[in-house]
């Protein structure tokens, strides 16, 4: 996305390059890595990540969609927590993407230092622009619990960006 005098935020920049690769190679986006916190909770984001998405190889078109594993990494002091609260996280993750795309987690236990960083500056808050374009971009949506994903989503997004002008 083109910013003022043609200069391109490294976010944007980053995130347009990182996603299509971690997809590829991980089978997961950008998105759940980025808004983890935001998903598992604090306690739980700041003992775990989320590592690829394990989808089931379908060999043809009609056979039906299974949903796909998450893989979680943590360190084993946290695998307990993270294993009595699996069906909870899939919830979130699910609530999330939108569908039911996670069925299974699989834990993996590595130290989090191994990961590197993942903490991130709390989102700002959206101004009114930001909400009323949120609310015009899902108005004819029907699904209620689609539209609720979506503006979290889109929320989440447009947090981590510069504000819009406020009209």
């Amino acid at each position: 996305m083109k910013k003022q005098g043609g200069a391109i935020s490294v976010s944007d920049l980053a995130s347009d390059v990182l996603d299509p690769v971690m997809r590829k190679r991980a089978g997961i986006s950008i998105e759940i890595v980025q808004s983890w916190t935001e998903i598992a909770g604090e306690r739980l984001a700041n003992t775990t990540r989320p590592i690829k998405i394990l989808w089931q190889r379908r060999m043809s078109d009609q056979d039906p969609f299974e949903p796909a594993t998450l893989v979680i990494a943590c360190s084993g002091a946290a695998a307990l927590r993270v294993q009595h609260e699996t069906m909870e996280i899939i919830s979130r993750v699910n609530s999330f993407l939108g569908f039911t795309a996670i069925g299974r987690i699989k834990i993996v236990q590595k130290q989090l230092t191994d990961m590197g960083p993942q903490k991130l500056p709390p989102p700002r808050a959206l101004n009114n622009a930001e909400r009323q374009r949120l609310e015009h971009l899902t108005q004819d949506i029907e699904d209620e619990g689609l539209k609720e994903s979506l503006k979290r989503l889109g929320a989440s997004v447009l947090a981590r960006k510069k504000p819009l002008a406020n009209s």
